[in-house]
Formats: structure tokens, C-alpha cells, sequence
């Protein structure tokens, strides 16, 4: 079991949850507030992606991250600032009479071209998507391909950032692991165990438990599962030996029928860990453990 414990708090995403909750934190002074509300609630780490604010849908927007970066280093809480890279990783495939006519949803830029604002911010740790996958129903890929994430990885350690590897599934944790074994991930890797998201890795503990095995010896890594399997993990992660996620971008309930809000997420998890007998770590505590440059 891990005794202490770093909880990350991801406050948004990018999914089409703006009608299905009264509050998810679309502009940027509301995804600023969210992430510090869940770090004054005990979250050492808060994961932010921007949101266009006249759709609400996700951006890559380097104006909105900069807002959002600023106003969480401009505030008296110290937290570490973790930004999404997987935005611009949307294939929308064509009917099945001419795949080749890409859906107008579509978003799908170069592996550098995610990269603007964590280039212009430097913030600690980035997010890397470490494969494609079917992202759901009807006819969505989220594309990142061995081409793209060594050349994406390369310049994530130039920058001096640390990327969070994202492993959906387990050919994403394999080449994973070949970035790290050809040195294009800096000691100690980062990994975030990512379970529920259709059709990647199922919530299923013994998926987790085999992946936990795999990991490079010394690695650090997080899970998380979406939905009402976002605590029962949080609680496996803990005890496997990793540290948790909770947040908006992955439940929106904390109950049912009864909307959440992050630093209530937060405040839940940080009461199950403790309940453990664990003790939840601060920002300063988990750039040590991280192996983390404090920006900003």
C-alpha cells in the first residue's frame, strides 16, 4: 500500500458534459477557481484542459491556457500545474461508402502542434497519450502513433516537462515502455493507469493489477476510472501501491442524482485515503516524489 498519497484533480476535460452538469468549469476564470478549490481541498496536483467559451467544447486555444495558467500561479496555493497535450488527436472516419471523408469534427494536427502552450508555459507535467484507440461509439480514433509520441516525447523532455504517459490500454503501456528503454523519458517515469474510457482498458481490477505489474521498476504511477468507479479505484490505486485522480473530467456525481463539484471530489478521496491510514501529500511532497522543476 502507498502511505502517501498524491491526489490529482483533472477539472474539466474536453467531453460533452457542459449540458449534463450545471456547473463544469467552461471559462477560463472557472477552470482557475475549480483547480484551486480542489488544491486548498488537498489535491497536489490539478489537470487542466481549456474549454472554447462560447461552445464549451474542448480548445487548444494557447490564449485560454495562458488565462488559466497565470491566474493559478498568480494565487497564494501552491499546487503543481499538470496540462493536457491530447487535444488535436481526433480522426471523425467517414462513412463506410468513403472512409476517407473525414467527419467535421475532426482535429488532428502533429505531434509538436499539440505542444504551443506547454512549449510558451512550461508547466510541470504534461499529458501523453501513448497510443490511438476507438474513442467510444460511432466512428471516432483518437490517433497518437509511434512516429508522433517519440517525436512528441523528444521535445516534452527538452522543455524540461515531465509527461504524464496516458495508458488506455495495454499496447500503450508496452510502448510506454519503449520510450522509456530508449531513454526518451527522464527518471522517474510517470504513469496514469486510465480505465472505463469506451473502448480502451475495462474497470476491472485485475486489469489493473496486471498493468501495475508491468510498470518499470521505480516508476510512479496514478489511476483512475470514470463514473461510479471513480472512488472504488481511487481506493485500489492506493492500495496497489499508486496514487489517485478524481475530478469533473471523469464523474460528475457524488452520488446519485446529486451533482459534485471538484473540491467535493477531492475532499472524498482525501477522507478514504485517510481512512486507509494513508496520508495524503502536499505539492512539495509530490514534486520530490515526481522528480518535478517547479515553474512559474
Amino acid at each position: 500500500m502507498n502511505r502517501e498519497v498524491v491526489i490529482t484533480c483533472a477539472v474539466t476535460g474536453a467531453g460533452d458534459t457542459v449540458g449534463r452538469h450545471p456547473a463544469i468549469p467552461v471559462m477560463p476564470a472557472e477552470i482557475a477557481t475549480a483547480a484551486l478549490d480542489a488544491a486548498r481541498a488537498g489535491a497536489a496536483v490539478v489537470h487542466c484542459h481549456v474549454r472554447d467559451p462560447v461552445t464549451g467544447k474542448g480548445s487548444r486555444d494557447v490564449a485560454l491556457y495562458r488565462e488559466v495558467v497565470a491566474r493559478i500561479r498568480d494565487a497564494d496555493t501552491d499546487v503543481v500545474i499538470n496540462l493536457t497535450a491530447g487535444m488535436g488527436g481526433d480522426l471523425f472516419i467517414g462513412a463506410d461508402e468513403d472512409p476517407r471523408q473525414f467527419g467535421a469534427d475532426t482535429d488532428l494536427v502533429g505531434a509538436l502542434e499539440r505542444l504551443p502552450h506547454v512549449e510558451e508555459l512550461l508547466p510541470e507535467i504534461c499529458s501523453l497519450d501513448c497510443g490511438s484507440y476507438n474513442f467510444g461509439e460511432g466512428s471516432l480514433v483518437y490517433v497518437s502513433t509511434p512516429d508522433m509520441l517519440r517525436r512528441g516525447a523528444k521535445r516534452i523532455q527538452e522543455l524540461g516537462v515531465k509527461p504524464e504517459l496516458e495508458v488506455f490500454d495495454t499496447g500503450h503501456l508496452w510502448f510506454a515502455r519503449q520510450m522509456h528503454d530508449e531513454g526518451l523519458l527522464d527518471e522517474p517515469p510517470l504513469f496514469q493507469l486510465c480505465h472505463g474510457i469506451r473502448w480502451g482498458a475495462p474497470p476491472e481490477l485485475p486489469v489493473l493489477q496486471a498493468w501495475v505489474q508491468l510498470l518499470p521498476p521505480g516508476a510512479n504511477w496514478t489511476a483512475f476510472a470514470i463514473s461510479r468507479d471513480q472512488m472504488p479505484f481511487a481506493a485500489a490505486a492506493a492500495l496497489l501501491g499508486g496514487n489517485v485522480r478524481v475530478g469533473l473530467e471523469d464523474n460528475l456525481y457524488l452520488q446519485r442524482g446529486v451533482h459534485a463539484s471538484n473540491a467535493q471530489l477531492v475532499e472524498r478521496v482525501r477522507t478514504i485515503v485517510e481512512l486507509m491510514g494513508a496520508e495524503v501529500v502536499g505539492p512539495a511532497a509530490a514534486r520530490e516524489k515526481f522528480g518535478l522543476v517547479k515553474r512559474g
